[in-house]
């Protein structure tokens, strides 16, 4: 087993076992118990009562966090020439079809998101076997595919993120960094929660929301009582 460094001791007793906390308790905790030197990113970790093979029960959407990710988004832009202004202007770091097509042939994914609009999707739909493992196929249910492209890299630039549940019948997403305030990791993680909640499937039987916990880089898990954010 291994030992405790110094800084995991002086934080070790500030979590109770078993205890759940309340969000707002759980957003001013994450921040004692990171130790980390960088910026650590906090994650939170919603366990669903779904049955996610099947499609009635699968739970996907996107959720813009009030005060954004608190990380750079690298955001590529596959669009038609006439839209290439209005992209840049919006802030997407990439913005072309063709040639940008080509390097994702060639392996290039150095991005985090990218957003295109339905007339490009002939072209993109044949990278999905590059894409589509890495998270990165546009899809229409998360925004990523639309006419109004300029929105679309905005939103996401602001703190617009997607999610989904997994195989397990969890969904994991990062909502922020350690160095929020207390009300700025509870602002965003009850947003998260809400927009969650408000998906639950009609198929969905018995507790929809089984557990809730939110973690920085490396710091232990905190368990939310869901109700305090209902």
């Amino acid at each position: 087993m291994s030992k405790l460094t110094k800084n995991q001791k002086s934080v070790a007793d500030k979590v109770e076992a078993g205890k759940a906390y309340t969000l707002k308790e759980a957003a001013e905790l994450v921040k004692e118990i990171t130790t980390t030197k960088f910026d650590a990113s906090l994650d939170i970790d919603v366990r669903l009562g779904v049955d996610p093979r099947k499609a009635n029960q699968m739970v996907r959407g996107v959720v813009s966090l009030p005060n954004g990710t608190g990380k750079v988004t690298r955001v590529l832009c596959l669009c038609t020439p006439d839209a290439e202004a209005a992209a840049k202007e919006a802030g997407a770091d990439y913005v072309g079809l063709d040639e940008y097509i080509e390097k994702i042939k060639g392996g290039w994914t150095d991005v985090d998101v990218i957003i295109t609009m339905p007339s490009c999707m002939g072209k993109i739909g044949p990278l999905g076997r590059v894409l589509g493992p890495r998270g990165l196929m546009p899809n229409p249910k998360s925004g990523t595919v639309t006419m109004d492209v300029a929105k679309a890299v905005k939103e996401v630039k602001q703190g617009k993120i997607d999610f989904k549940v997994d195989k397990t019948g969890i969904i994991h997403a990062s909502i922020g960094k350690v160095s929020f305030t207390p009300e700025q990791i509870y602002q965003n993680a009850k947003e998260f929660i809400a927009t969650v909640i408000k998906l639950k499937p009609a198929a969905a039987k018995g507790t929809y929301v089984k557990s809730i916990y939110i973690s920085s880089t490396m710091s232990r898990g905190i368990k939310i009582d869901p109700k305090s954010v209902e």
